[in-house]
């Protein structure tokens, strides 16, 4: 038997895709998806996104929350720029803060681009709060 190359969860994640990119939704759609993506996470999940959604909104207003992947994610001029991957959307130990290409975090030759979050804390809240300030700009 020929193994797959893509598990449930990823082949979901693309359909979810597809969908999004076919939808032709309002600034207020966008974000109640959002909303009701993070009110299915599971409890630990969704207490990073719920700190992370206020957080991003809050250093960077003029981002806009919309699913990706059905994920939450935050975009400008509808290029996503950063996003929320829940620790449990591909059975990983941690949730993920990750930035696009679209996000101007380059620093030399490398840089990160997504950053493991497995708890809320000041400190966290600080750091992504100066992330996201500088990946708009």
């Amino acid at each position: 038997m020929a193994k797959e190359s893509f598990s449930a969860d990823e082949r979901a994640a693309m359909k979810e895709r597809a969908r999004e990119a076919k939808r032709d939704a309002s600034a207020a759609e966008d974000l109640k998806d959002v909303l009701g993506k993070i009110a299915e996470m599971p409890d630990d999940d969704r207490d990073l996104a719920e700190h992370l959604h206020a957080t991003v909104l809050a250093a960077a207003p003029g981002l806009t929350p919309k699913t990706w992947y059905g994920m939450p994610a935050y975009a400008s001029d509808g290029k996503v720029v950063c996003f929320f991957q829940a620790a449990h959307k591909f059975k990983s130990r941690y949730a993920t803060l990750g930035f696009s290409d679209e996000a101007a975090l380059d620093d030399g030759a490398m840089w990160p681009a997504a950053y493991a979050l497995i708890s809320w804390t000041d400190d966290v809240e600080a750091q992504i709060t100066k992330l996201v300030t500088r990946a708009v700009g």
